[in-house]
């Protein structure tokens, strides 16, 4: 358990460091695998739930369980636990992006701004105005950061790391495929739904962990009246505690694919702006010093026992 705890420490100290690997991220090379398996066999954009299964397991058991193998023959397994583990994050990468969009929204160069919060969310950014983006990267950061940082975190503590990279590589899919529209619908329905189950848990995880990091009690309060109202059951939780801890209000009508989405409104207080793009970077941040805390706490207390 010790292992564990400084395992996870050292991940998340250099993902802080380091951030993302800019050339050659093992995740960026399964993305292209994905892209490419999708393109091949989704050729009817009518490929069955069957056939997006079966992608899916192909694309994720053989990885999880080579990992698996090799974390259970090494005589000294920590350092390529760390190494998966830091892999598996994106704070900083995260935090990095949300800067993007704020630095260019301060600098007043809208279309700079439109083109960094595209990046961040699949939602038509072309005539998307500052508050918009403010709203769009916040929801982004609160978001992501369940499925970049606190999930990776949860799954490795319960499984190590094939449960951690399994998470990831699901998740990956689910945001690549995961679409409502004629082409994903079926074909992405499996990775979806692998990634609503694997992300159930951290999701409520990561809300009880914005609402530590901020404003506690409007936190608990938006995530008990608002999460149910989210279409996704996982996004909810995180975003309506998160919009909670921020007292702000996100949610409410986004243009995806050339449809407009009436959602509905999370959290309590003001509309975002941009300089609220910073303190959600920042609810981030003080989150993953919380989990940090324990870990550290958790692995001293071991160390005395």
């Amino acid at each position: 358990m010790i292992q564990t705890m400084i395992a996870v420490l050292a991940a998340l100290t250099l993902d802080y460091l380091l951030g993302e690997p800019k050339r050659w991220h093992p995740l960026v090379g399964f993305g292209q695998l994905a892209s490419w398996v999708e393109q091949k066999f989704n050729v009817h954009e009518s490929a069955g739930m069957s056939a997006g299964l079966l992608a899916a397991f192909i694309l994720i058991a053989p990885l999880t369980l080579l990992t698996y193998l090799i974390a259970s023959y090494l005589p000294v397994p920590i350092s390529f636990e760390m190494l998966i583990l830091y892999l598996a994050l994106g704070g900083r990468s995260l935090v990095e992006h949300a800067d993007q969009v704020h630095h260019a929204l301060v600098a007043g160069n809208t279309n700079e701004a439109r083109r960094f919060t595209g990046y961040l969310v699949s939602r038509d950014t072309s005539n998307m105005c500052e508050r918009d983006m403010s709203r769009a990267t916040i929801e982004s950061t609160l978001e992501n950061g369940c499925d970049a940082v606190f999930a990776p975190l949860f799954w490795f503590l319960i499984g190590g790391t094939p449960a951690a990279l399994c998470y990831r590589l699901a998740n990956t899919l689910d945001a690549m495929w995961g679409y409502r529209t004629k082409r994903y619908v079926h074909w992405g329905w499996a990775a979806a739904r692998f990634d609503d189950v694997l992300g159930f848990i951290p999701a409520r995880l990561t809300a009880f962990t914005y609402a530590l990091a901020g404003h506690f009690n409007d936190a608990l309060s938006c995530w008990r009246a608002q999460a149910s109202s989210w279409k996704s059951p996982n996004a909810g939780p995180v975003m309506s505690s998160g919009a909670g801890a921020l007292t702000l209000q996100l949610g409410g009508p986004a243009s995806y694919h050339g449809n407009l989405q009436e959602r509905p409104v999370l959290g309590k207080g003001l509309q975002p702006g941009v300089g609220d793009i910073n303190r959600a970077t920042r609810l981030l941040q003080r989150g993953m010093l919380v989990w940090s805390g324990i870990a550290l706490a958790v692995a001293g207390g071991l160390s005395l026992a």
